[in-house]
C-alpha cells in the first residue's frame, strides 16, 4: 500500500513537472505582438513604412500585424481597443490626423501599452517616441528647387499653389509652411490657391489641380504633398497640354520618380524614408519592452531628388523609400 501511495505521489509530482515545461513551451511558441496601426494602407507610403514595423519586430523575436484605420477616427480607435484586448506588447501608430491621435493614446495609456508615432504626430498625449521625417526642412529645399526652376525661365512673377495634405496635420502644417516659406525667400510672393486632400487618390487631385488652372490662367508651379495624388497631377496637366507651363515640386516618391523627373514637369521631388522610419519606430518600441528609454523624438532626414541627383541617390532609396528587396 505505502509503495503504491509513493509511486502514485511520484506520478502527480511528474505530472506537474511536465505541466509547467508544457506551459513555458506554449510561451515561447506564441511571441508577443507588435501592432502596426495605419492611416491608410492602400497607400504605398503606409504599406512601406509597415514593411519596416514588421522587419524589426520579427528580427527581435516578436510577432507582427497591421490593420488599416482607413482614415477613420473610429476605426483607429477600435483597432486600438481590439489589439489591447488581445494583449499585444505594444503599438506603433501612424494617426488619422494629429486631432484624433490622443484619444487612441489614453486608451493605451490606461491599459498600459506603450505606443510609439510613426509620423504625422499628435496633438497630445502619452507615447514613448516620435518618429517624423524632418517635414519642413524637406518641403524648403523642394521649394528652392522649384523657385530656382521658375527663376531660369523668367516665371518667377506668376503664381503658384498648393495641393495639401491635411493641415490638421502636423506633418500637413511643416511641407506647407517649409514649401512657402523657401518660395518667399526666394522672392515669390503670388499664392493663387491652396486645396486640402480628403482621400488622397489620384482623382481627387487631378480634380483640383483642374479646378486650380481654370481659376489661375498664368499658374506656373503646384507643390503636391503626397506619391499618388502627383500622378493624378502630372497626368491632368498633361492632358491639359500644359506640361511645358507648369512646373511640379512633390513630396513623397514613386518608384518611377527617376524617369518622372527626367520627363518633366516634374523638378523636385522630397522622399521621405518610409520603411526606415517604420523600422526605427519598432527598434524604439523594443528598446522601452527591454526597459530601455529611447529617444523622445527621432528625426529622419528627407531625400530631395532632382533630374541632376537621382540616379546617386536610387541605391539607398530603393530600400529605405520604396522598400525594394526589403522583407
Amino acid at each position: 500500500m505505502m509503495m503504491r501511495l509513493a509511486l502514485l505521489c511520484r506520478g502527480v509530482a511528474l505530472a506537474a513537472f511536465l505541466g509547467v515545461l508544457s506551459w513555458h513551451g506554449g510561451a515561447a511558441a506564441a511571441p508577443k505582438e507588435i501592432v502596426y496601426i495605419t492611416a491608410k494602407l492602400d497607400l504605398p507610403f503606409w504599406s512601406t513604412m509597415g514593411k519596416g514595423v514588421e522587419s524589426a519586430a520579427l528580427a527581435n523575436g516578436y510577432a507582427y500585424s497591421v490593420m488599416d484605420s482607413q482614415l477613420n477616427p473610429q476605426t483607429q480607435l477600435q483597432h486600438a481597443r481590439d489589439a489591447i484586448a488581445r494583449g499585444v506588447a505594444g503599438i506603433v501608430i501612424s494617426p488619422v490626423d494629429s486631432q484624433t491621435a490622443p484619444d487612441t493614446l489614453e486608451l493605451a495609456r490606461k491599459a498600459g501599452v506603450p505606443v510609439v508615432i510613426a509620423d504625422i504626430g499628435t496633438n497630445s498625449g502619452q507615447y514613448v517616441s516620435y518618429i517624423k521625417s524632418d517635414n519642413y526642412r524637406g518641403a524648403y529645399e523642394v521649394g528652392a528647387a522649384v523657385a530656382a526652376a521658375l527663376k531660369e525661365k523668367g516665371w518667377q512673377g506668376d503664381p503658384f499653389a498648393l495641393v495639401t495634405i491635411s493641415l490638421a496635420r502636423k506633418n500637413g502644417q511643416d511641407r506647407t509652411n517649409g514649401f512657402r516659406d523657401a518660395m518667399k525667400d526666394a522672392g515669390i510672393t503670388h499664392e493663387g490657391g491652396l486645396r486640402q486632400m480628403q482621400n488622397y487618390s489620384a482623382e481627387e487631385t487631378s480634380g483640383y489641380v483642374k479646378s486650380l488652372l481654370a481659376a489661375t490662367p498664368r499658374l506656373r508651379s503646384i507643390f503636391i504633398e503626397t506619391d499618388q495624388p502627383t500622378m493624378g497631377a502630372l497626368h491632368t496637366i498633361k492632358a491639359a497640354k500644359r506640361q511645358n507651363e507648369l512646373l511640379i515640386g512633390s513630396f513623397d516618391a514613386m518608384p518611377e520618380v527617376a524617369a518622372l523627373l527626367k520627363a518633366g514637369p516634374l523638378v523636385a521631388c522630397g522622399m521621405q524614408q518610409p520603411y526606415l522610419m517604420g523600422a526605427k519606430a519598432a527598434e524604439a518600441l523594443v528598446d522601452s519592452l527591454h526597459g530601455k528609454a529611447p529617444a523622445k523624438q527621432i528625426m529622419v532626414p528627407i531625400l530631395v531628388a532632382t533630374s541632376k541627383n537621382v540616379e546617386q541617390l536610387m541605391p539607398v532609396a530603393n530600400k529605405t523609400v520604396f522598400g525594394i528587396g526589403a522583407r
